[in-house]
């Protein structure tokens, strides 16, 4: 009982001594992994005082890992961890205690990674641990904060603990949707076609009972639909006082009042990171640099922060009346915006489904898949695909002379996970264990047997071959 009632009893308090403003939030969509923290500005300079959130110890201090530049884990007693990155240095007994690791392991180069026991470096809240900087994959000086659950490393919405320290009293906003009318199986306003649709600006109430600002969107124009047809929203959040914008914590749309589809976006697996792209329209991203996240599923797509009714959240116009179809955006301070609209149930003819040139062979989402060429091996296991692929092969000379060339999809096409691809050696070389797998001519690795080298792949729509490693200098031989 103690121990339950000390758990409960640990508080958050501000990473830095000045007031918070945003530079991004937690879980933007961005091309192959929700955004993992926020990223606290700091008034564009470097050398300011970063904070642990709580109490804890710490666990771990990185140099050059993951993009994180200089980073502090700090373990806590509820079963979080907060983690401080794109640091300048750490705090001076932190910056000792990775020296004296250096000088004992040798180890001098990038990426450096020291882990601590438990408890042996305990600190308090708001103990200095590190100052602010720019290091790592930062375009502008900022502290980036996560928080993880400890045991699962599910990424948590660092505003669920910190949200007191800052203000925001402005709603989300939708741009635009657009409609998915799915193939062989729907039309919307007379056609089998995506389409986007503007959303105009609305009518801003303030809250008397201080739960958050409101507002309220009707959109005048006239829609018809029949059939199965999904829908996406483009929106973004705002706060006042800057220029930012970010990604919306909740989303809902209804149909005559029942939730279609639901969205909160906390809570998410690592191992789910690159499901983003199948949330989001990636394509749609890949040619415009907007995301249109959608509000139905793929069959693929396992996000635990995705909700449907059972058909998935596509919307089924099946009667000639009208259906009020409403999108609602919601802040984590309960600032909201309503979009409304009614589409019309009009009986029409629906285009088939059109035929796809059999090119190549259909990956499936649920299924092991092994994909062979002549000197290639292609391996996808199931859930790492969003929906069935259809391969459109290429075959090239390679410019190493190691191989052919190979790329499976003329576009990007992502796997959730790694597949596996093999490729057949064409010539010997004096040391095969030197071989990899370029990936658009970059190094990615690969293990050589018997005239073949394997390396794990991410990526359907690149050109893969073998080449050389360099040789690795050891400078302490």
């Amino acid at each position: 009982m103690l121990i339950a009632l000390l758990l409960a009893a640990i508080t958050y308090s501000s990473p830095v001594n000045f007031p918070i403003s945003l530079a991004g939030n937690f879980g933007e969509p961005r091309p192959n992994h929700f955004h993992g923290g926020i990223d606290i500005r700091t008034e564009l300079a470097v050398g300011k005082p970063i904070f642990s959130v709580a109490d804890g110890y710490v666990e771990r201090l990185t140099v050059g890992m993951y993009g994180f530049g200089n980073a502090v884990y700090v373990r806590h007693p509820n079963g979080t961890t907060s983690v401080y990155c794109h640091l300048k240095s750490f705090a001076p007994y932190l910056n000792r205690l990775v020296g004296n690791r250096l000088q004992l392991s040798k180890q001098y180069a990038d990426p450096i990674d020291v882990h601590l026991r438990p408890g042996e470096y305990p600190v308090a809240q708001g103990q200095l641990i590190a100052v602010s900087g720019n290091t790592g994959s930062s375009v502008a000086p900022h502290l980036h904060l996560e928080i993880h659950d400890t045991k699962t490393w599910a990424m948590k919405d660092p505003l669920d603990f910190l949200k007191q320290y800052l203000k925001d009293t402005t709603p989300p906003e939708a741009h635009a949707f657009k409609v998915y009318p799915q193939p062989g199986e729907g039309v919307f306003c007379g056609s089998a076609q995506n389409q986007i649709f503007g959303f105009p600006q609305g009518d801003l109430f303030t809250s008397p009972d201080a739960s958050g600002a409101l507002r309220k969107v009707e959109l005048q124009r006239d829609f018809t639909a029949w059939g199965r047809v999904g829908f996406a929203v483009w929106a973004d959040d705002y706060m006042e006082d800057t220029y930012h914008h970010y990604g919306v914590r909740r989303t809902e749309l209804t149909v005559d009042g029942e939730t279609v589809f639901y969205s909160d976006v906390d809570n998410i697996p690592m191992e789910h990171n690159r499901m983003v792209n199948s949330w989001g329209d990636y394509d749609h991203w890949r040619r415009n640099h907007t995301w249109y996240m959608k509000s139905f599923t793929d069959p693929g797509n396992r996000l635990r922060i995705l909700h449907t009714d059972d058909n998935r959240g596509i919307v089924c116009f099946n009667e000639e009346r009208d259906y009020r179809l409403v999108y609602i955006l919601t802040d984590i301070y309960g600032n909201r915006s309503d979009y409304a609209f009614t589409v019309r149930g009009q009986r029409q003819s629906i285009p088939q489904r059109p035929s796809v040139p059999n090119k190549g062979k259909v990956l499936h989402w649920n299924q092991v898949n092994h994909y062979q060429l002549p000197g290639m091996h292609l391996t996808v296991k199931p859930q790492l695909l969003a929906d069935d692929v259809m391969l459109q092969p290429s075959v090239t000379e390679s410019r190493e002379g190691l191989s052919r060339a190979y790329s499976f999809c003329p576009t990007s096409c992502p796997p959730f996970n790694w597949a596996q691809l093999s490729l057949r050696v064409s010539r010997p070389i004096a040391e095969p264990q030197r071989l990899c797998i370029l990936c658009n001519g970059q190094n990615i690795g690969g293990t050589y047997r018997d005239g073949w080298v394997t390396a794990p792949i991410r990526e359907l729509g690149a050109v893969y071959e073998v080449g050389i490693a360099p040789h690795v200098v050891n400078h302490f031989e």
